[in-house]
């Protein structure tokens, strides 16, 4: 079996309850979709970002004072907040969440790309060493989603975040 079947096979089963709740959520004609919100990157990396590249003047210059990801991150929490589509199944909604969190993943990867030869020429890195860096984000913001983005969570964050809370 594949890495991508594993994972898949131990998180389907664990998660679906989650997505019928959202389902329920969903479909119950009492509750409406509030509007969009986002934090930019969530569990506190927008913010701590800001408050890094506030602090350190030659870091703020290089990369910003938000994240040079941060348009995936809001495109990621546009498709969390709606929570795939109104009527999906639960399965449905497992796979569109699981889609939205490779997209970010991709989009990561892809600043990455783009950010490589400046960033190697302003700290003496290989671009191999760069791209192996945003790898290693990209990948540890996908798990991140994947751990705590599951719907029907107290998170704020969570797949579906603007409709109302489980039961």
């Amino acid at each position: 079996m594949t890495l991508p079947a594993l994972t898949e096979a131990l998180e389907l089963p664990l998660e679906i309850p989650h997505h019928e709740r959202l389902a329920a959520q969903k479909t119950d004609p009492r509750n409406a979709l509030a509007a969009f919100a986002t934090d930019g990157c969530s569990g506190g990396l927008s913010a701590a970002w800001d408050a890094f590249a506030s602090w350190i003047g030659e870091f703020r210059q290089v990369h910003g004072k938000l994240p040079p990801w941060q348009h995936c991150c809001v495109d990621h929490d546009r498709l969390y907040h709606a929570g795939g589509a109104r009527d999906a199944t639960p399965r449905e909604s497992f796979d569109a969440r699981r889609a939205a969190d490779l997209a970010l993943r991709q989009c990561v990867l892809s600043t990455g790309v783009e950010r490589t030869p400046a960033l190697a020429g302003e700290y003496g890195l290989s671009q191999g060493q760069v791209a192996a860096l945003y790898r290693a984000i990209a990948d540890l913001m996908y798990r991140s989603v994947r751990l705590g983005g599951i719907p029907c969570s107290a998170l704020p964050w969570r797949w579906g975040y603007g409709w109302p809370h489980c039961d």
